[in-house]
């Protein structure tokens, strides 16, 4: 499947307008960087959703439609989310994180969180303290590969076995994700279309609209960093005692950014502020977890009637792993992709894709979700529940394809498309959005900020 005829799928599943559909204009194709799977395909096609999506919004309130473009190399590029500061590209992995083999076959395990690692060190019997990767590496080798993932599962760490397509296709999980559409836009409550603020011709689409992003890990502030560059004002609500990782930097590039303490009632009052002048609420917390502090989507929707509510998760709603934490490296693992990718390659031994493009792709899916959803909102009404999963835009990859010879080509040089801008962090270089609005440029005037920077209020 091209790029072209993926957008097309995304827009009609999100039913809508086909006349919007004239106004992309995308170029390039697979293979763009070294992979069996079509990533430039699935990186393309969520982009320009994304941006096309924001756009019709901005003709609904009353701009021209304008031409959308998106390249296939800069679009993938731009999923690889390198980044760099002060001239330095960061390390994005713990020491420990990474494949194992056990006595069967090969553990994924990741270990970039504090309590993770030490969690699943010392359930290999080893102090975190003390242990060595090569201590893990022998102690996991007294392991089946199945057990520790169910025996890392109950203690609510992150670690999957290795699968074949076929072996996970044979899961419950694998066919209850199969069994679900790549994402579902449902209407969750009656309200009447809110009155958005008026938009000038040259502003961006998404001008005067509030997103609160309750989101930590990468899919969830990709797809907020994606609405801030069609103009949102989006803020970032971080937990002051909740780690982030280094890819804030990159991600945070358009956004306010600020603590909220929902362990407090003074945390959960400011939060119920925010919300009643939000027009989009985005959040990937653990399954359940915002629900139980009373910030599930219908207690959102009857605060603010009116309000997109957007919801990410690993294994989506359905299935015995409906509640798991993951993240993209342990869902490719899982799913089968990484042996799909050493089959592809004629050694057998498993290869992760060349960026997380399960991430980056359900972050812009949320982004083109979001305002497909304010799209209807502004037609029809009512308040909206859009829901994403890690594991179906792996599914959906997974039907796009395969590229033959993917993964002879090299690796392409990025350097063309990436900026350099101050920053809270130092000076940041990073890949710029690769989605061009003919009209009115997407960017990110804010510069990025550290957590906490900003007042939780609205500008």
């Amino acid at each position: 499947m091209n790029a072209t005829l993926a957008l097309q799928h995304l827009w009609n599943d999100a039913a809508l307008p086909q006349d919007a559909l004239a106004c992309a204009q995308l170029s390039g194709g697979d293979p763009v960087f070294p992979s069996s799977f079509a990533i430039g395909v699935a990186a393309q096609s969520t982009i320009a959703a994304a941006a096309l999506a924001a756009s019709e919004l901005g003709h609904v309130r009353g701009q021209p439609r304008q031409a959308v473009a998106v390249d296939a190399l800069h679009a993938a590029a731009e999923c690889t989310g390198w980044f760099a500061i002060d001239g330095t590209a960061p390390d994005l992995w713990d020491t420990f994180s990474g494949l194992y083999e056990t006595s069967d076959g090969h553990v994924r395990v990741h270990a970039n969180f504090a309590h993770h690692r030490e969690g699943a060190l010392r359930l290999l019997g080893l102090d975190p303290a003390t242990a060595t990767r090569d201590d893990a590496a022998r102690a996991m080798k007294s392991w089946r590969a199945i057990d520790f993932e169910s025996a890392a599962a109950e203690r609510k760490l992150v670690a999957t076995a290795l699968r074949s397509f076929d072996a996970w296709d044979a899961t419950p999980q694998g066919r209850a994700i199969a069994a679900q559409p790549l994402f579902t836009l449902t209407r969750i409550g009656d309200a009447p279309p809110l009155a958005l603020p008026s938009l000038q011709q040259d502003q961006r689409p998404l001008a005067g609209l509030r997103v609160l992003d309750l989101t930590r890990i990468l899919a969830g502030p990709v797809g907020g960093r994606a609405l801030a560059a069609y103009g949102a004002d989006v803020l970032l609500v971080n937990s002051p005692h909740l780690p982030n990782i280094d890819a804030i930097a990159d991600t945070s590039r358009g956004k306010l950014s600020t603590h909220v303490d929902l362990r407090t009632r003074a945390g959960i009052e400011a939060l119920w502020r925010l919300v009643e002048g939000a027009h989009v609420f985005t959040q990937g917390y653990r399954p359940g977890g915002l629900a139980a502090l009373g910030f599930g989507p219908d207690d959102v929707a009857a605060r603010r009637p009116g309000i997109v509510y957007v919801s990410l998760t690993a294994y989506g709603t359905q299935g015995p792993w409906a509640a798991r934490r993951g993240f993209d490296s342990l869902v490719q693992t899982a799913m089968g992709f990484n042996h799909a990718e050493g089959e592809a390659a004629g050694d057998a031994k498993p290869r992760a894709l060349p960026m997380q493009i399960l991430d980056e792709a359900t972050g812009y899916l949320m982004a083109f979700g979001a305002a497909a959803a304010l799209w209807h909102q502004q037609r029809e009404g009512g308040s909206w529940h859009v829901q994403v999963s890690l594991a179906q835009t792996g599914h959906w990859l997974r039907g796009l394809g395969r590229v033959p010879g993917g993964l002879a080509v090299a690796r392409p040089d990025i350097a063309p498309f990436v900026d350099t801008v101050d920053s809270g962090f130092g000076r940041l270089s990073a890949v710029r959005h690769s989605a061009r609005l003919a009209r009115t440029p997407a960017g990110w005037p804010r510069p990025s900020m550290p957590p906490g920077s900003h007042a939780a209020s609205w500008p």
